[in-house]
């Protein structure tokens, strides 16, 4: 047996609740499909509305003894899955790979990140506050509580199958929040794994239930509309938010959306152009590009543009293309057929409208979503990836000439997730971000993501916000208690 075999075999394949593994309603199942090959990895539980239900079930019958247990001993599992991630991440990484495709490296940095946030909400579950002052009036006393939200609704992506479900399970289990996790149809072994691993740390039963599903819309509405669901985290496109949230608004859950990006990456004539690629290259080509905070659209001032396009046409172009298995790999395959032709669609639309290959934007033969590492230059505010996530390896330049042409042309979008400012003028730096409208920027890296830190972003780019010492606020409800002493 290969160790993908033994990796595969090792990991759950049914749905979990309420601390048990169990097949769907009926027997139904879901292949699971190797991007690179096109292939079957394996079949897992197929969900069913009525699946779905009792995963809610036993999220609310779990969730009153789990909102008493001490917030050390919820820290303490947190803090054991992190090991326990820590410990595996070799076949952690592996499973992501063969789901999902990224290059072995990118799912193990990805474990280091995902378990970064059970070790850093393990320091916050003890770390909850609340207050207590004198009246105005002096004659009662105002306190004031945290609570747990209650029973929560978690919606995670394909592209980050195990950031995105750590980024919110940590806070939820934290907070003492109970939860039905239901990950992307393309990528539900890993969170399949977690789950299991935090069982091992001591999970109780019942805390966290995950469904895989097919049918995402029939199975989770039901829970949305739900009167005893409390709280709904979704990460995914603002075309999906928009419904979830309409949906949610009949409950008036508590909602946190991290949705569609569009990042400009912007190149002023005074950056170190060797750093301003670099963190072009980690801006755009991070996950291959399959990323909310990819670098959609990157403005460079044209006196320097020639210098940064050829350098960075040469980066991209030799970066090796392949299976995320194979030693030297740096860039794997698109998600599925449907995102690469995509991709491909967004690139014909701006060849077609004057921009020029300075490489890639040819798709091999053979088998596999692969899309080779491309850069456009000239590319025309009229082309559809100025204004559409592209969601792939494609780099997009376009030249500016001045500071407010610059911030003109990034904040002329829906989105507003992050920026990516590359100056050596400090300020510069701090006037072009306060201007530009996004929840975060990059300056002078290509790197914004971290535990520690608020990640979100503002208009269409979502609500809320995960991560640092806020994230956990999303799963709890503030109570007032009024004191009078008379």
């Amino acid at each position: 047996m290969s160790r993908e075999q033994e990796v595969l075999k090792a990991c759950p394949t049914e749905l979990f609740i309420a601390g048990k593994w169990r097949p769907a309603e009926g027997g139904k199942a879901l292949a699971v499909e190797d991007p690179a090959t096109g292939t079957t990895l394996c079949d897992v539980a197929d969900a069913s509305p009525a699946d779905g239900v009792a995963a809610l079930d036993a999220a609310v019958a779990a969730q009153a003894e789990w909102a008493a247990t001490p917030p050390r001993d919820r820290g303490e599992i947190l803090r054991r899955t992190y090991e326990l991630m820590t410990a595996q991440a070799d076949d952690l990484a592996l499973l992501m790979t063969l789901e999902m495709g990224k290059p072995v490296a990118e799912s193990k940095a990805e474990i280091a990140y995902a378990s970064e946030f059970f070790r850093w909400f393990a320091e916050e579950a003890v770390r909850i506050d609340g207050g207590y002052q004198v009246a105005p009036n002096g004659k009662g006393r105002v306190l004031v509580m945290r609570q747990p939200v209650g029973p929560c609704l978690l919606i995670t992506p394909w592209n980050f199958p195990a950031a995105m479900g750590a980024r919110k399970i940590g806070p939820a289990v934290a907070a003492g929040c109970t939860m039905v996790v239901k990950p992307a149809a393309q990528t539900p072994l890993s969170m399949l794994k977690l789950a299991d691993l935090m069982t091992e740390a001591g999970l109780p039963p019942g805390v966290l239930n995950v469904v895989t599903t097919s049918d995402a819309g029939g199975v989770m509405e039901p829970l949305i509309r739900d009167d005893r669901t409390r709280k709904l985290s979704f990460t995914g496109s603002t075309p999906v938010g928009v419904k979830l949230l309409e949906q949610a608004a009949g409950q008036v859950l508590r909602t946190s959306m991290e949705l569609g990006g569009n990042a400009p990456f912007l190149v002023f004539e005074d950056a170190d152009l060797d750093k301003a690629v670099e963190g072009a290259m980690l801006a755009k080509m991070r996950n291959g590009g399959e990323a909310c905070t990819a670098a959609n659209r990157i403005y460079v001032h044209s006196s320097v543009m020639t210098q940064f396009a050829a350098k960075l046409t040469e980066r991209m172009a030799a970066l090796k293309v392949g299976r995320g298995t194979e030693e030297g790999v740096e860039v794997g395959p698109l998600i599925d057929g449907k995102q690469r032709d995509k991709v491909k669609d967004l690139v014909d639309d701006a060849i077609a409208q004057g921009a020029q290959v300075l490489t890639g934007a040819s798709i091999a033969e053979g088998n596999g979503y692969f899309y080779p590492p491309t850069v456009l230059a000239d590319v025309p505010k009229t082309a559809r990836l100025q204004k559409e996530e592209i969601f792939g390896p494609v780099a997009p330049l376009t030249a500016f000439e001045d500071e407010d042409e610059a911030v003109a042309m990034a904040n002329d979008t829906e989105f507003g997730l992050v920026s990516y400012l590359f100056t050596q003028n400090l300020s510069r730096a701090l006037r072009v971000s306060e201007r530009l409208e996004t929840g975060m920027i990059g300056l002078n890296q290509g790197i914004v993501s971290n535990p520690a830190a608020p990640f979100g972003g503002v208009k269409h780019s979502g609500l809320g916000r995960e991560g640092g010492p806020i994230g956990i606020d999303e799963y709890l409800e503030v109570k007032y208690l009024a004191v009078s002493l008379d």
